[in-house]
């Protein structure tokens, strides 16, 4: 391998550190976004998932693709086939994040995407990520903040992942061939109740944080009024029914074996991000 990585999403949550990631491995990265401007050590390009004319210039030189969907989209077949398939046709090998338990129903948009990468040809690396600990200090900030927050998790655990481990998990699919073909589903090393991940937050920052069960239309409320839009708070609503019946408890041997070493515990993600959950 020894072209260009293309990362897309290269200045959000996942795309900016997995650049960063990439560049001290000594990779050549292109950085994907609208603005097109440089991340890092990074080139930068202009991308747009839903205007195929930037996809030549943004695969130029490249021979791997990091592929995910940007938080508040609900369309993953229409917006990531075309990247999936441009990426393939030109023989790219494409790291795709999905999301946990999509391969349970062929019918699930996120697997309709893995389905059409499976098919194509080209060399791939799919992982599933469970949901994420640093939720607790972005989407659900202002909860954890107030010392009480509500989610439609019910009394279902979760094997919450450090970002940072997905990150080392996508760098590693991507710098080597070792994983090509297969598909990961990454959690962390402990499934704990929200409850319990909520005591936890509560002992490292020091004061009371409360885990309150809540319906799925409380949820989608609380969302709206923070501007996300009616039909991506619905979307997450819905996979929150797959914690209540403990499908996202599952722990996998994932990220060790693709990054060799064990994956961080939630009590240590709280506390190395104490001033984030302070604040």
């Amino acid at each position: 391998m020894s072209g260009k990585i293309l990362v897309l999403g290269a200045t959000g949550n996942i795309g900016r550190p997995l650049v960063d990631a990439l560049v001290a491995k000594g990779e050549a990265v292109k950085a994907a976004s609208l603005g097109g401007g440089p991340v890092g050590g990074a080139e930068g390009v202009r991308f747009d998932y839903a205007d195929p004319s930037t996809f030549p210039a943004a695969l130029e030189g490249v021979d791997r693709v990091f592929v995910m969907l940007a938080a508040g989209y609900t369309d993953p077949v229409g917006m990531l086939s075309p990247i999936v398939e441009a990426a393939a046709a030109k023989g790219a090998k494409v790291v795709l994040m999905t999301a946990l338990g999509v391969d349970a129903d062929d019918n699930i948009p996120y697997r309709q995407v893995e389905l059409k990468l499976i098919k194509s040809g080209a060399p791939y690396v799919i992982v599933r990520p469970n949901w994420f600990a640093d939720n607790f200090h972005t989407f659900w900030k202002a909860g954890v903040s107030a010392g009480h927050f509500g989610l439609p998790a019910g009394d279902g655990a979760t094997s919450f992942i450090d970002l940072r481990d997905i990150v080392a998990s996508i760098a590693a699919a991507l710098t080597t061939d070792r994983f090509d073909g297969q598909a990961f589903t990454l959690t962390g090393p402990e499934a704990l109740t929200y409850a319990e991940a909520a005591a936890i937050l509560s002992e490292v920052i020091g004061r009371p944080v409360a885990y309150e069960a809540t319906t799925d239309a409380a949820f989608v409320a609380m969302l709206t009024s923070f501007g996300v839009t009616e039909a991506y708070a619905t979307l997450l609503a819905t996979i929150f029914y797959a914690v209540r019946q403990g499908w996202a408890a599952g722990v996998s041997d994932a990220v060790e074996t693709l990054t060799g070493r064990r994956p961080i515990p939630l009590a240590t993600y709280a506390r190395d991000h104490v001033a984030d959950l302070k604040a």
